[in-house]
């Protein structure tokens, strides 16, 4: 089940599905931060933050390398150390049917549990016609989009 199709078109800023590494990655900094702790300001606290929870060495330069796409291939003590700091099976980091289907369920527990959204307001989605999802997936499209550029215009603000 991919969660684009039950919206009834893509979801490109919320499916961590069938993308690179380096966005899974971003993604689950981005949407998976461990509640209780604060949020890093760059690469530096994010290793740390891994490294302690884990007791696995990280290294800011690892972190950057894999949120930038500049590694596709890491250590495998590394992919063991995120899955565990973000909660998600190792799987998550694969590139096939599998790892998608994990990250939509993913995705779906992210939506329930931290996005506010309820088990029942998911039902009433499923519940409502082709049409209908489709205008909830254009909707949500359209304001995730409008945020981006209204992000985007202030973080250009104060630059010359």
């Amino acid at each position: 089940m991919n969660l684009g199709n039950v919206m009834g078109g893509e979801t490109p800023s919320v499916d961590p599905g069938m993308r690179s590494l380096g966005q899974k990655v971003e993604w689950l900094i981005q949407n998976r931060w461990p509640e209780g702790r604060p949020r890093p300001k760059n690469n530096v606290e994010t290793a740390m933050a891994i490294s302690e929870a884990t007791s696995e060495e990280m290294s800011s330069t690892t972190i950057w390398k894999l949120r930038t796409g500049r590694t596709d291939n890491p250590q495998l003590k590394t992919l063991k150390a995120l899955s565990r700091f973000f909660d998600v099976p190792i799987g998550y980091f694969g590139d096939d049917e599998a790892a998608e289907s994990v990250g939509d369920q993913i995705v779906a527990d992210s939506l329930v549990g931290e996005a506010g959204l309820n088990r029942d307001a998911l039902r009433a989605l499923l519940e409502l016609s082709p049409f209908g999802r489709q205008l909830v997936a254009d909707f949500i499209i359209s304001a995730a989009r409008l945020e981006q550029n209204r992000d985007g215009s202030r973080a250009g603000e104060g630059r010359e």
